[in-house]
This record gives structure tokens, sequence and C-alpha cells, in this order.
């Protein structure tokens, strides 16, 4: 074997280990779950309320369902965007690492809410559905999924302007500054 095919082998294992160890240093602790998440999913739910107060005084029958889609999405999200962000900020310069972070909790936030918001969807069209695990209910539920994350793509994200908009550059803003210096 040839020095060149050595170093072949080795590059893919020390890439493993990096990332390895670069995801490693991204975790978030428990603390910072057990904290933020309720933190975040409650501007969310802020969020929410605020965009329906603001478009129609906040009447609605499913106030109480939307606040707590969102509180729930928002709760969701924010390990996710937390390791993520970090994943992608972690030796990088401010701005960076606040792009990272603005990112991946506008994505996982989205994504969790519309997820959550198209399994009530599921949920409420089972009834109809062909039984578990044919053919036709995976049809079924692949188009029931996508419709309800359309619909929520179309109709959910403007509840998160104009406070969640603020509440996200906010964030992103205190997460990119309080990195740890190890971690920069």
């Amino acid at each position: 074997m040839s020095a060149s095919d050595c170093a072949g082998i080795s590059e893919p294992a020390s890439l493993t280990l990096r990332i390895s160890q670069r995801l490693l240093a991204s975790l978030p602790s428990i603390r910072e779950i057990l904290f933020g998440a309720p933190l975040w999913g409650a501007m969310m739910a802020v969020s929410a309320l605020a965009a329906l107060y603001l478009r129609n005084s906040a009447e609605t029958s499913h106030l109480q369902s939307i606040l707590i889609l969102f509180f729930f999405g928002g709760m969701a999200a924010w390990p996710c965007a937390l390791l993520l962000g970090r994943f992608g900020a972690i030796g990088r310069r401010r701005e960076t690492r606040f792009a990272a972070f603005f990112l991946c909790l506008t994505v996982c936030t989205i994504v969790a809410t519309a997820f959550l918001f198209a399994m009530d969807y599921r949920v409420f069209y089972a009834r109809w559905h062909a039984p578990f695990g044919s053919r036709i209910w995976a049809y079924q539920f692949t188009i029931t999924s996508a419709s309800a994350v359309y619909q929520f793509v179309v109709m959910g994200i403007r509840l998160y302007l104009p406070l969640g908009f603020a509440a996200l550059g906010l964030t992103s803003l205190w997460l990119a500054w309080r990195m740890p210096e190890q971690q920069r």
C-alpha cells in the first residue's frame, strides 16, 4: 500500500472524528433545554396571539388550540435549533454565528410546528382513511400530511409576524453573543 492509499483511508475516519467532536461540543445542556424550550414556546405562542389580536382582535373559536400548537411547536424546535445552530456556529465569527442561529431557529420552529399541525390534521381525517399499514393508508397519510404542511405554510407562518420575527432576531443575537469562549 502506498502512502496516498493510507492517507485516503484515514481521511474519512478523521472527518468522522471531527464531526463527532463538533457534535458533542454542540450539545445543549439539560438546563438550557429545560429553561429555553418553554421560554421559546411561550414566545411563539405570544407571537401567534399578538398576530391574531392585530388581525381580528383574537376572535377565533380555535384560539386555545392555536396557542397550544405554537407553544409546543416552539418547545419541540428549541433543542434541535440549538444543537444545529451551535454545530454551524462553532469556530465562526459573531455575524456567522448569528446567521446560523437565525436560520436554525427559523427552520426548526416552522418545521416542528408544521409537523404538529400535520399530525393534528391527520388525527381528524383518520376516521375516513383506510386501515393502518395498507398501501392506500400510506398514500392517504402522505397526501393528508403534505396538505396540512402546505396549509400551515400558507396560513400559519404569518402568525409569527411581527413579534416572532423580533424574538427570532433577539434570541439569535443573544445565542451568538453568549457562546462559550472555547467554542468560538
